[in-house]
C-alpha cells in the first residue's frame, strides 16, 4: 500500500475514534496554554493540570507571572521535570511577552520561538490552538507512530513533520494532531503492544515495526 492511501485510510480511522478531540492540557487563553506546554516538556499532561490551577490563580496573565520571584514559579512546578529551568525560562517569557507584545501571547512561530523556552513543537501547538494556525506539532507519540506506520523513515523530528505535511491536507492538521497523541496513549503503547489486535496496526505496521514487537524465542 502507497503511503498516501495508507495515510488516509489511518485518518478516517482516527476520525472515527475521535470526535473534537480535546486538548489534554488545561488552560483558558493562549497565555495559559504557552506555560502549560512549556512545563509539559517530560512531563505528563496529567501532572501539568495538577499544579497548574494554583499557579495561574496566583498569575493569570503575563503581567502577574512577570512579577513573581522564580522561586515562587518553582513552588509551584516543582513536581514537574525540569522545575528550576521550567520556571527560570515561564518567568522570563512573561517578561518579554509584557515588553515585546504588550502583555499579549505574540501570534506567529518566529515571535514565539524566540521567547526562553519555546521550541518549534512549543510555538505549533499555541499557533494551533491558541490561533488556530493549521499546524503539525510532533511530539513523541506522533514521532513513534509515524514511523511504525511506515509514514516516515523515523530519522528526525523535522522529517516525521515534513512528511506529515505532505501526506494529510492542511485542513487536518490541527485535528489530526491529538487524534494520533490520544490513539498512542490510549491504543497504541511503545511497549509490550499487540500489533494484531491494533486497530492500525493490524494491517499499517511496518515489516520492521512488526519483528520489533515480536518477542525472541530463547
Amino acid at each position: 500500500m502507497k503511503r498516501a492511501e495508507k495515510a488516509e485510510r489511518i485518518r478516517a480511522i482516527l476520525d472515527e475514534l475521535y470526535t473534537n478531540p480535546p486538548i489534554p492540557l488545561d488552560h483558558r487563553d493562549p497565555f495559559t496554554l504557552l506555560v502549560a506546554v512549556v512545563l509539559s516538556a517530560q512531563t505528563t499532561d496529567a501532572r501539568v493540570n495538577l499544579v497548574t490551577p494554583a499557579l495561574f490563580a496566583r498569575a493569570p496573565d503575563a503581567a502577574s507571572m512577570a512579577r513573581l520571584p522564580i522561586l515562587e514559579i518553582h513552588d509551584f512546578i516543582k513536581t514537574c521535570g525540569l522545575a528550576p529551568a521550567k520556571a527560570r525560562n515561564i518567568s522570563a517569557l512573561s517578561k518579554l511577552i509584557v515588553e515585546r507584545h504588550g502583555g499579549e501571547v505574540p501570534r506567529t512561530f518566529e515571535e514565539l520561538e524566540a521567547l526562553p523556552g519555546v521550541g518549534h513543537k512549543t510555538a505549533s501547538v499555541v499557533m494551533a490552538q491558541a490561533f488556530g494556525v493549521p499546524a503539525f506539532a510532533v511530539d513523541t507519540h506522533i514521532h513513534r507512530l509515524a514511523q511504525r506506520w511506515g509514514l516516515s523513515d523515523g530519522s528526525s523530528v523535522e522529517q516525521t513533520e515534513r512528511d506529515l505535511k505532505a501526506l494529510f491536507p492542511r485542513e487536518a492538521w490541527i485535528p489530526l494532531h491529538l487524534e494520533i497523541i490520544l490513539f498512542g496513549r490510549e491504543h497504541c503503547p511503545a511497549l509490550r503492544h499487540d500489533m494484531t489486535r491494533c486497530p492500525i496496526c493490524s494491517w499499517a505496521a511496518t515489516k520492521a515495526a512488526r519483528e520489533a514487537s515480536t518477542p525472541r524465542k530463547k
